[in-house]
């Protein structure tokens, strides 16, 4: 080898180094296992290929509850991650802890990155916001509930999917019934039969315009309406027009696509689950409301999880955060994500190219979701911010299981949730100073 080539090489070489010494590489944990595991290392390896200056590493940390454990006793160490994903219910905890995130609105405009909280779905830009409306958490694995149906099952009994509960009780459910079918069933009892309950009726669910304004919050859960849903409910077990089988996801899913059930109350992030497991044909609907509750039913708001950029890092990472976000918004990976997952896009662009490549004349389904999300809003339809919230679900599960096995009456078990409840809430605001 003669000097020059040397030289040459050498230089190559350093050249090389330096651009690797000059990408800056952040971590980020994560709940998603299985395909959507996959999927998310898809998405992270599209966006270290796509530019030089940066490398993110995702990290797969248990559930939803693990991963937020896991956070929280890393950023006491020290050792906490660039980006953590934060499901929908320790959202306030997280948001609640003073100093362990950068918000996302600020984190994009440190850095350069255009953002305009309007280009996000209605329903869908407000739930991580803070009472200002500034985005706090970036939407990612976003979803709502909504009704599936077994579109044969409901021919077969001749009727169509209800818009209201009084016309599921009247007609649908008794004709599913001579059909064979047990008419409903539904999976997390909290999210959908309370939190988006609210919502879909624009109830007030708690106090300090339900928790964004103020952490010595109040729950208001013991609401009449949700009352009656639930004394309907119990009408309806016993009538044969709805089962309860479990508090597990999968308990009350499995005999929707088992064929046994001709309606369930969902996540439209299950879509794509769906299609792949049932051989029948199926489509979805709007969450039914009560007529006698209101007759201008309006949004539902988003479940699922956001991602969260933890602070303690120096500008260099928290520009790769920035791109790494900047990079999920965009409208092709948006609608990349959308279709290959089931999960909501999250902003207008990106629903509006995924309809024009026709994935909504494919899949009618598919858009529930989005146009539930895209309804009226009202004045309590944004979401809610409640701090020990995953606790407080838990009380509900417990209390709701108990009503569905005749253990205690609707009533006993709504103040037993409301009073156990303030006292977390109480407790977390303790915690807040």
């Amino acid at each position: 080898m003669n000097l020059k080539k040397t030289v040459g090489l050498g230089l190559a070489f350093g050249l090389m180094a330096g651009a690797a010494q000059a990408q800056t590489e952040i971590e980020f944990w994560h709940a998603m296992g299985g395909q959507l595991g996959e999927t998310v290392d898809q998405m992270a390896a599209n966006f270290n290929a796509s530019q030089g200056d940066y490398v993110i590493t995702p990290v797969f940390k248990g559930t939803y509850e693990e991963t937020l454990t896991s956070a929280i006793a890393a950023f006491r160490a020290g050792e906490q991650p660039n980006i953590v994903q934060v499901f929908d219910a320790g959202a306030a905890t997280v948001i609640g802890a003073q100093g362990a995130t950068v918000p996302v609105e600020q984190l994009l405009s440190d850095n350069g990155v255009a953002f305009d909280r309007e280009d996000y779905i209605s329903g869908v830009r407000n739930f991580y916001a803070d009472a200002d409306g500034q985005m706090i958490g970036m939407p990612f694995n976003s979803s709502t509930p909504i009704m599936y149906y077994n579109a044969d099952a409901l021919e077969a009994a001749g009727v169509t999917a209800p818009a209201t509960w009084e016309e599921f009780a009247e007609t649908t459910a008794p004709a599913l019934l001579e059909a064979g079918y047990i008419p409903l069933a539904q999976s997390h009892l909290p999210w959908i039969f309370t939190e988006n309950f609210f919502s879909r009726h624009n109830l007030q669910f708690a106090s300090n315009d339900n928790g964004y304004t103020g952490v010595d919050t109040e729950i208001m859960v013991n609401h009449p309406a949700i009352r009656a849903h639930f004394n309907a409910l119990t009408e309806w077990q016993e009538a044969g027009y709805f089962e309860w089988y479990g508090t597990g996801w999968g308990d009350n899913q499995d005999p929707f696509e088992a064929g046994e059930v001709a309606m369930w109350l969902g996540s439209s992030g299950s879509f794509g689950g769906i299609a792949d497991r049932v051989d029948f044909n199926f489509s979805a609907a709007m969450l039914p409301y009560w007529e006698a509750v209101t007759t201008e039913p309006t949004q539902t708001f988003i479940g699922g999880a956001a991602l969260f950029a933890m602070s303690g890092f120096d500008a260099a990472e928290n520009e790769a955060t920035a791109a790494f976000f900047d990079y999920l918004a965009s409208t092709d990976n948006q609608v990349f994500w959308h279709v290959a997952t089931g999960y909501v896009p999250i902003t207008t662009a990106a629903y509006e190219a995924a309809a024009e490549q026709g994935h909504y004349e494919e899949f009618p389904a598919a858009e529930v979701g989005v146009q539930q999300l895209q309804l009226p809003a009202g004045e309590f339809t944004r979401g809610y911010r409640m701090g020990f919230y995953v606790q407080i679900r838990d009380v509900m599960n417990r209390e709701y299981g108990r009503i569905l096995t005749g253990e205690t009456s609707v009533e006993d078990a709504f103040e037993t949730i409301e009073a156990e409840a303030n006292e977390l809430l109480a407790r977390f605001a303790q915690t807040q100073g």
